[in-house]
């Protein structure tokens, strides 16, 4: 794969990353078969910065995101943070660098236990690791609750007394709450109306900015991730089939699914055209990908070559961007029209 990101020293490797679900069934409920949820999959961070990874619902985002945590140990592929394999840490190391490394969960209706008060859920992280002790932690509590736009007077509240925007806020508090270099933010917008959206994300740039934070951001939308990420990898049934800058990406896409996904953001603009076709079908089966490159059930370009080889990353042709992959046996001749 090319490299990305060679200016900056990368935060975080991902290198061949792979996530195999087994499939058990029959009496004896034997392997019958796997879900190949993250196929291949490789990218950098560098520190400070965001990746925007973007892609329909089931093709592997979130996997990716929690494996990169640990959270699942991966079927093979590399995880190194700031130089350290995560794959080989043990249960002591591991619980330290999560320090370092945090999650913003999609649902902030769930992802709060709603039988804690504020003070207890965001009082965790430093109980949990050890830090402080309890006068410490009733003062940095406060703090961190109006780091997030959220007054001191709320940390006697249940969850159930918020809205989901404020929720969310109190889910981004926890995750900060340990001053960690890396967040995964898994779909942490989702969930919530557009005008608050956008307030969670201008919340979490200004935490980037005053924190020197880096996020991984995981998105189905990429009008989310325009405005947040400094580059962006588009995803399809497990592996990454473009990658670029922000600003080159929605200028100049060249995977023809990359080209589908960014007609189907809404215009405000009735009489506006559409040169893109919108993409058709559905999500082929993760437990049953097509052969050769995954999106040819699906792409108008597809050849006899498509069903027979997988495409790799490579750069795509006479690009504003040097970094700029795309993983299409025909680049050149779709051209940047």
């Amino acid at each position: 794969m090319a490299e990305m990101d060679t200016m900056t020293q990368p935060l975080l490797t991902v290198e061949d990353l792979k996530m195999y679900f087994p499939v058990y069934g029959g009496v004896m409920r034997r392997r019958v078969a796997q879900v190949y949820a993250v196929d291949g999959v490789s990218f950098t961070i560098p520190a400070g910065r965001t990746l925007g990874l973007v892609g329909e619902s089931g093709c592997g985002k979130t996997t990716v995101g929690r494996t990169i945590l640990r959270l699942y140990r991966p079927t093979s592929g590399r995880v190194s943070f700031d130089g350290h394999n995560i794959m080989t840490l043990d249960r002591g190391a591991l619980q330290e660098l999560r320090r370092d490394m945090q999650i913003i969960f999609q649902d902030p209706f769930e992802s709060l236990n709603g039988r804690h008060t504020i003070q207890e859920i965001l009082e965790e992280p430093f109980r949990i690791h050890g830090i402080g002790s309890s006068a410490d932690r009733q003062k940095r509590v406060p703090q961190l609750l109006e780091r997030v736009g959220l007054s001191r007077n709320t940390l006697t509240r249940f969850p159930h007394e918020f809205s989901g925007g404020q929720r969310q806020r109190i889910g981004i508090a926890r995750a900060i709450a340990l001053e960690p270099r890396l967040v995964v933010c898994d779909e942490p917008v989702s969930a919530l109306d557009v005008s608050i959206q956008s307030q969670i994300i201008n919340l979490l740039l200004e935490l980037q900015r005053g924190m020197g934070l880096s996020y991984l951001f995981i998105a189905h939308d990429l009008a989310v991730v325009k405005h947040i990420s400094d580059r962006i990898a588009v995803m399809y049934l497990g592996r990454i089939v473009e990658y670029a800058d922000a600003a080159t990406l929605y200028a100049c896409p060249r995977h023809p699914y990359t080209r589908a996904l960014i007609a189907a953001i809404p215009v405000p603009d009735p009489d506006a055209r559409k040169d893109q076709p919108v993409l058709a079908g559905d999500v082929p089966s993760p437990m049953n990908p097509p052969s050769g490159c995954h999106f040819r059930t699906r792409c108008p370009y597809a050849v006899e070559r498509c069903r027979n080889e997988t495409p790799g990353l490579r750069p795509v042709p006479n690009g504003p961007d040097e970094q700029h992959l795309a993983a299409c046996h025909r680049l050149e001749e779709i051209g940047a029209s």
